[in-house]
C-alpha cells in the first residue's frame, strides 16, 4: 500500500493507495493515530500469519487491513448518516466509529492468530488473554504516549465500539446500531469482515463482496435489502471457505505448530510471553521474531534455530491423517484423540505390523493433533437467522427471511469438526496413523450419524449418468457448497461408494499407509550443515521440537 501525502499534510487530507479499495482518505486527526509506533507496528504483522509460507500472495499485513476497516467504517457511518438523517448521527459519532475501525487490531501479536490462539495458551496455560484485550491496552498506551486530541469520553466510546459492546457507554443505549459497524456481535456482518474477506480473497486469487450501500437502520438494528440475501449468504459461505481452504490449510497448520514450538523452545531464554501485559515492550513484538532467533548465536536458542531451519528447508511436520466429524462430536473428538492417547495406544501392543524400535522411541513430543471447528460465522447455527431484512416496498419494516425467501439449496448444517493428526518426525508416520485409527475404531458416532454406507439412500441420479463426466460436473456444481444439504446423501461415485451426508468413522482411504511406513521430506537431500552432519552420523537429524 503506497502512501500519497502532499506537502503540509498536517492540515490536509492524506490519501493511501489500497489494492482493494483504491484510494482511501483520512483526516489529519485520524492520521495522528496512524503516525504512531503502535499503529506502524502493524506493518510487520502478517494478516494471515504463516499462511504466507503456503500462499505467496498472502503477504499483506494488519496495517493495510486496519486502514481498510477504518475506511469502510467511515463509509458505513456516513451512508447511514446521509440516507437516514433522522438517526441523529453526528460528525463526532462518525469520527469515533472510523477510529474504532482503524484501531480494532492494534493488539494482534506476531503472526496474528497464531500468537493468541496457539502460542500464548501453551506458554501461559490458564491465562485469560486475547488480542482484543491487547488492542485496548495498546490504544490506551497510544493515547497516553502521544496525547492526540481525544477526550476521555471518546476513548471509552472507541474501545466499546472496538469490542462491539454497547453496554460499556451511554451511546450504546442511545444508538446501539453504531456498535454493529466494526464488531457486530449479533450476526457477524460488520466492516471488519467486509474488508478481510475482500482482502484475503484478493490475496489468494478469489473475489469478495461489499454490502455497505444496502445497509439501513430499522428498530436500532442494521438491516439489509432482501434482494441482497444471496450475496450475504455467499459472504458467510466465503468466510467458511477461506477457513477451510486457506486459514486452516494443512501446511499452514504444520508451520504454525513449528513456529509455536520454536517460540516455546526460546521462551525460557527470551521470556516472550511475559510481554503481553507490557505495552512498551509489546509494541516491538512483530513477525521479525523468527529472524531475531535465527541470527542469534546463544547456545540456549539452538533448539529454536533448528526448528526454524526446518521451516526454511521445507522439512515440515507432516499430515498423517484427517477426518471430518459432526459438530455434535466436538467434545468426543477433543477428549479421545490427543497426543497422549495416540502414544498410549501405540505402546499398548495391540497394533500389528509396526516397527517395535519406533514404538519405543515414540513420545508425545512427536505428535500434534489439530481440531478445528469450521462454520459460517455463528457456530452450528444458520447466521442468516440473525440477519434482519427490508424490502423496496417496505423500507422501514424489518423482518427475518425464510429459506423460501432466499434459497432451498442452503445447507441444513452450518458447522463441522475437522480433525488433523501430524507427526513432527517423518519416521513415525505409519505408527502414528495406525494408533490414531485404532482410537477411531473405539469411538461411537453421535445420534443420527450413519453407521454404514450401505444403509444410506442416494439422490436420484441415474447410474449411467454417473459415468458421464459432464453430468458429474453439473451435479457437483448444483450441490455447492460442500457442507451438508437437507437430504442425507448426495449420491454415489462410479465405483459405487456412497457419499454420506453424515460422517462414517471408517478409515480415510485417501491417506492410508502401512503401519511401518516412514515418510520422507520432499527435499530429500539435506541442505543444511546440521542436517548433513546428522545423516553422516548414521541417525536422523534432531527433530524434537523441545
Amino acid at each position: 500500500m503506497a502512501e500519497n501525502a502532499e506537502p503540509g499534510s498536517l492540515t490536509r487530507i492524506r490519501k493511501f493507495k489500497d489494492w482493494v479499495h483504491d484510494y482511501v482518505s483520512f483526516s489529519p486527526w485520524i492520521c495522528s493515530f496512524i503516525d504512531t509506533k503502535h499503529f506502524q507496528r502493524l506493518r510487520y504483522v502478517k494478516q494471515l500469519g504463516v499462511s504466507y509460507f503456503v500462499f505467496p500472495g498472502a503477504a499483506h499485513n494488519r496495517f493495510e487491513h486496519c486502514l481498510g476497516v477504518g475506511h469502510l467504517a467511515r463509509l458505513m457511518a456516513m451512508h447511514l448518516k446521509t440516507s437516514q438523517p433522522q438517526l441523529g448521527i453526528t460528525d463526532q459519532h462518525v469520527k469515533c466509529v472510523e477510529l474504532a475501525g482503524l484501531c480494532h487490531d492494534l493488539g494482534h501479536g506476531p503472526w496474528s492468530h497464531l500468537w493468541d490462539g496457539v502460542f500464548i495458551p501453551t506458554a501461559l496455560p490458564g491465562k485469560r488473554w486475547k488480542h482484543e484485550d491487547a488492542s485496548e491496552m495498546m490504544f490506551d498506551d497510544l493515547v497516553e504516549t502521544y496525547r492526540p486530541e481525544i477526550t476521555p469520553e471518546e476513548v471509552i466510546v472507541v474501545k466499546a465500539l472496538i469490542a462491539g459492546d454497547r453496554t460499556r457507554c451511554p451511546l450504546g443505549t442511545e444508538k446501539p446500531f453504531l456498535f454493529e459497524i466494526v464488531a457486530n456481535a449479533r450476526n457477524g456482518l460488520d466492516v471488519d469482515k467486509f474488508d478481510y474477506i475482500a482482502r484475503d480473497c484478493h490475496a489468494v486469487g478469489d473475489r469478495g463482496n461489499l454490502l455497505i450501500s444496502s445497509a439501513r437502520v430499522i428498530d436500532n438494528k442494521i438491516c439489509y435489502d432482501i434482494k441482497d440475501a444471496n450475496q450475504i449468504y455467499e459472504l458467510y459461505y466465503t468466510r467458511f471457505s477461506l477457513h477451510k481452504r486457506v486459514y486452516n490449510h494443512k501446511t499452514t497448520k504444520a508451520i504454525e505448530y513449528m513456529v509455536t514450538d520454536a517460540l516455546l523452545a526460546a521462551e525460557p531464554y527470551l521470556k516472550l510471553a511475559s510481554l503481553v501485559d507490557k505495552p512498551d515492550k509489546y509494541v516491538f513484538l512483530t513477525d521479525n521474531l523468527l529472524n531475531k532467533i535465527q541470527e542469534s548465536t546463544e547456545k540456549e536458542l539452538e533448539p529454536a534455530r533448528a526448528i526454524i531451519e526446518r521451516i526454511h528447508t521445507r522439512d515440515l511436520y507432516r499430515l498423517v491423517d484427517y477426518k471430518v466429524f459432526l459438530h455434535a462430536d466436538l467434545d468426543m473428538v477433543r477428549q479421545n484423540v490427543t497426543p497422549a492417547r495416540i502414544v498410549e495406544v501405540a505402546k499398548s501392543g495391540s497394533l500389528e505390523g509396526v516397527d517395535e524400535e519406533l514404538v519405543v522411541q515414540l513420545t508425545e513430543e512427536y505428535v500434534a493433533v489439530n481440531v478445528s471447528v469450521l462454520h459460517y460465522g455463528k457456530g452450528p447455527r444458520n447466521p442468516l437467522d440473525d440477519v434482519t431484512f427490508y424490502s423496496k416496498q417496505q423500507p422501514d419494516v424489518g423482518r427475518k427471511a425464510d429459506r423460501s425467501d432466499i434459497s432451498l439449496l442452503m445447507p441444513s448444517v452450518f458447522a463441522e469438526v475437522w480433525l488433523r493428526v501430524y507427526t513432527k518426525d517423518c519416521q513415525f508416520f505409519g505408527l502414528i496413523q495406525a494408533a490414531y485409527r485404532q482410537i477411531l475404531k473405539m469411538l461411537q458416532p453421535s445420534e443420527g450419524s450413519a453407521t454404514s454406507d450401505e444403509q444410506q439412500p442416494t439422490d436420484e441420479v441415474a447410474p449411467e449418468e454417473l459415468d458421464n463426466p459432464e453430468v458429474m460436473v453439473k451435479f457437483e456444481q448444483v450441490h455447492r457448497p460442500s457442507t451438508p444439504l437437507a437430504s442425507n446423501t448426495i449420491g454415489t461415485n462410479r465405483r459405487g461408494r456412497t457419499f454420506g451426508r453424515t460422517p462414517s468413522f471408517s478409515d480415510n482411504a485417501f491417506t492410508t499407509v502401512p503401519p511401518n511406513f516412514r515418510d520422507v521430506s520432499p527435499s530429500r537431500k539435506p541442505r543444511s550443515k546440521r542436517a548433513r552432519e546428522g545423516e553422516e552420523g548414521g541417525g536422523m537429524p534432531a527433530k524434537k521440537s523441545r
